[in-house]
């Protein structure tokens, strides 16, 4: 029995260390079979001569009676061929599930730095983006107002040290981020006619432990001011941004005046960088709503900043 044992254990190991990854592994199929073929029988012969000899050990001591019937030997080969078969399938079902496990783990790395690649792309797009537009800003101030832009100046060295240098993290504290974007509406305000009316309702408490993706609700607010002024018209600018349990939302809520083509305030990608980065960061654990609601365009970005599953739902 113990002879029997170690044959079948052969069979397993030469199999899980030798076969299957040297041959199924490179989908060399018929070497394979071949293999086990020759390695069966070799088992099987040994097998039968190993219990030759111990039978007539046996019987020459008396421990057998010779020439008693029993079973055909076939039959104890079919069994032990059985066997070996069963082994050999157990064999290639666990070499084949570590082999899956190690190259599914191998294609989530290769995800995750390929996320976190597109992810460093995209803040590294956004910031010439952002800058663009603050610095258009700072242009059309200089010809009708150099106090003011002097002091747009200053309030843009604060922003720019933040889109610099304090975001070059994947996450950064909410409240960092809304500091930014509080200053970032003040340098905003400075440039707008007296016809436009900006309020905010920024609630973050000074101690929430929440992160969050750099520089993720800016563009919403940049949208909010490049389509929600007119020097003809009275308009409104309204900016939210609160935390309960977790779930940050961005709320904007504007005048609507489409610029046209021949507008230069903004690169256009803004929006679409947005969405690329929600996708990547919080698939699945974000809602944004947008559109038009009584001629005021009107944007509400929720995420999930939560380690448990969310709640939410990604609306395209």
């Amino acid at each position: 029995m113990v002879v029997t044992q170690l044959a079948f254990i052969a069979v397993f190991y030469a199999n899980y260390l030798v076969l299957v990854p040297q041959l199924v592994l490179r989908k060399r199929i018929l070497a394979y079979t071949a293999a086990n073929i020759v390695l069966v029988s070799a088992m099987l012969t040994a097998m039968q001569i190993w219990h030759d000899a111990t039978m007539d050990e046996m019987i020459a001591h008396g421990l057998a009676r010779h020439g008693k019937p029993g079973p055909p030997r076939w039959l104890f080969v079919a069994r032990d061929t059985f066997t070996m078969l069963l082994t050999i399938g157990a064999s290639i079902a666990i070499r084949m599930s570590k082999q899956w496990a190690q190259a599914e783990e191998a294609r989530k790395e290769a995800e995750r730095s390929r996320t976190e690649a597109e992810l460093k792309n995209l803040r590294n797009q956004i910031n010439p983006h952002f800058l663009l537009n603050t610095l258009n800003n700072i242009y059309a101030l200089i010809v009708f107002d150099k106090d003011k832009a002097q002091e747009a100046v200053q309030e843009l060295s604060r922003l720019l040290r933040y889109v610099l240098y304090d975001n070059q993290q994947e996450l950064v504290p909410l409240v960092r981020e809304a500091a930014f974007i509080r200053d970032y509406i003040e340098l905003m305000r400075i440039r707008l006619p007296g016809s436009t009316r900006v309020t905010t309702h920024i609630d973050i408490a000074p101690d929430s432990p929440t992160l969050i993706a750099p520089l993720i609700f800016i563009s919403l607010i940049e949208n909010a001011f490049k389509h929600g002024t007119s020097p003809t018209q009275a308009s409104n600018i309204d900016v939210s941004l609160t935390e309960h349990q977790g779930i940050v939302t961005c709320g904007t809520r504007n005048s609507n005046h489409p610029k046209g083509g021949n507008d230069k305030s903004g690169s256009g990608i803004g929006l679409g960088q947005v969405r690329t980065r929600l996708d990547l960061m919080y698939g699945g654990r974000y809602e944004w709503q947008r559109g038009i609601e009584q001629d005021q365009y009107v944007s509400t970005l929720k995420i999930d900043t939560n380690d448990r599953p969310s709640d939410l739902h990604n609306h395209r």
